[in-house]
């Protein structure tokens, strides 16, 4: 059966891309924010380190002449298209990759950049202060196995570097020992702790994927249940009670109310694949209201004079409100002929300021509510539940002198009530409002 939210629902999600990217990137919602920081913070520090390895690289000259504009530009180039691409969010791997290889290549050449150099051993060399971005380079670049490699590779290929330029001096190798140890502690930080951020980001993501399939299935299971309620509720009403009162009917007006339960059960059965709110949603007075109930009770062959008390103050009732009033008052008088006959039928529409009440008399010889199965849909179903799927209550007072079924839906709940297609709610099936006319016994 069709219903108004869902196709709202369907509406909405028609309008949200499917495209491989697109369900990619919902399934990595968190990893993406994730790099995007850790990018943002890397092109920063990569600036700042740059800026300080420029700086010493412009006083030191200590390369052979030739060399050093080309270790210049293709070292600090590529640092600076990393740097770009870090803050852009574009292009990342790209410019962290090209940066990482270069580096590499550049410090393999080195010895043969700065042969006869006269740098003191104490005094660090300006490509020293990229080793650790280099690594992060590579952390942003890279998988995890060549991260690792990059992570050793940058300092140990560093430290031998400085010792064939320095000859194998003990002060050099000194001094080598400091930078190439305090290199691999950095960059074993830098590179745990990026494995450390996007494996708690994957986590999050497969957690967020868990609970939307979760929650996806919930809403399946529950879409199906109030489905098979509402058809369920649609079968008891109209369908199965038309079948009892033909087979029931042994006088004119018994026959001539289960023609007319017949004629709406298949008219209700025609149009359930239709809309489901079965009639405009524009609001109705509770004149209005008690006018389709006697044209709804008309309808099933029960023809009753309906008492008004219906104050000018009275709000308005949302037309989805004043249909499941209608259906529950119409299964309300169906129920009072069939089981006590109709005698002393009654209904009542009262109407002011803060709420709209229906009641609905007979005079039969009532029965006891508790010792209705919990199956049976007519109370449960097509009263109780329908009444409260629009914010509204049901009440039952049944004795030895008859039955009183309190149909009533506050003003306030206007503000509150949920558009409502006919389908009852299994929550509300199994709330705690006890109400309900005598119910039948299939």
């Amino acid at each position: 059966m069709a219903s108004g939210p869902s196709s709202i629902i369907d509406d909405a999600w028609g309008h949200i891309p499917h495209s491989r990217e697109a369900t990619a990137g919902i399934g990595a919602f968190t990893r993406q924010r994730v790099e995007r920081i850790i990018s943002v913070s890397s092109g920063i520090g990569s600036t700042i380190l740059g800026a300080q390895a420029l700086v010493s690289a412009l006083g030191q000259r200590e390369e052979l002449r030739g060399w050093q504009d080309v270790l210049l530009i293709a070292v600090f180039g590529t640092l600076i298209l990393m740097i770009t691409t870090c803050l852009l969010g574009r292009g990342v791997k790209l410019g962290a990759g090209t940066f990482a290889v270069v580096y590499v290549v550049s410090l393999a050449v080195w010895p043969l950049a700065s042969v006869g150099s006269t740098l003191p051993a104490t005094e660090a060399p300006w490509i020293w202060y990229l080793v650790n971005i280099a690594t992060l380079a590579a952390v942003l670049a890279f998988t995890l196995p060549l991260q690792i490699v990059w992570t050793v590779l940058a300092p140990l290929l560093f430290g031998v570097v400085r010792l064939v330029q320095g000859g194998f001096e003990g002060a050099v190798l000194y001094a080598v020992l400091v930078d190439v140890s305090f290199a691999l502690i950095l960059g074993g930080v830098l590179l745990s702790l990026g494995w450390v951020l996007r494996s708690i980001a994957v986590g999050v993501d497969e957690a967020r994927a868990q609970a939307v399939d979760s929650y996806a299935r919930a809403a399946a299971a529950d879409a199906a249940e109030k489905e098979r309620v509402a058809v369920a509720a649609l079968m008891h009403d109209s369908v199965l009670a038309a079948l009892i009162a033909a087979e029931r009917a042994d006088t004119p007006r018994a026959r001539t109310l289960a023609v007319g339960m017949a004629r709406e059960a298949l008219t209700r059965l025609a149009n359930a694949e239709q809309d489901a709110r079965e009639g405009s949603d524009a609001p109705r007075s509770p004149a209005g209201v008690a006018d389709d109930i006697q044209a709804a009770a008309r309808e099933v062959g029960v023809h009753v004079a309906i008492q008004r008390q219906v104050s000018p103050e009275a709000p308005s009732v949302p037309g989805r409100v004043a249909r499941a009033l209608v259906l529950a008052a119409t299964q309300a008088i169906a129920n009072a002929v069939q089981h006590a006959g109709g005698r002393g039928l009654s209904i009542l529409v009262d109407g002011d300021e803060r709420r709209v009440r229906i009641e609905v008399r007979d005079a039969g010889e009532g029965f006891d509510l508790a010792g209705v199965p919990d199956d049976r849909l007519g109370i449960r179903g097509s009263i109780i539940a329908r009444v409260a799927a629009v914010g509204g209550t049901a009440d039952l007072r049944s004795s030895k002198a008859g039955t009183v079924v309190v149909l009533e839906w506050p003003a306030a709940a206007a503000r509150r009530t949920a558009p409502f297609d006919g389908d009852v709610s299994p929550a509300a099936a199994e709330g705690d409002v006890v109400a309900g006319p005598e119910e039948d016994a299939s």
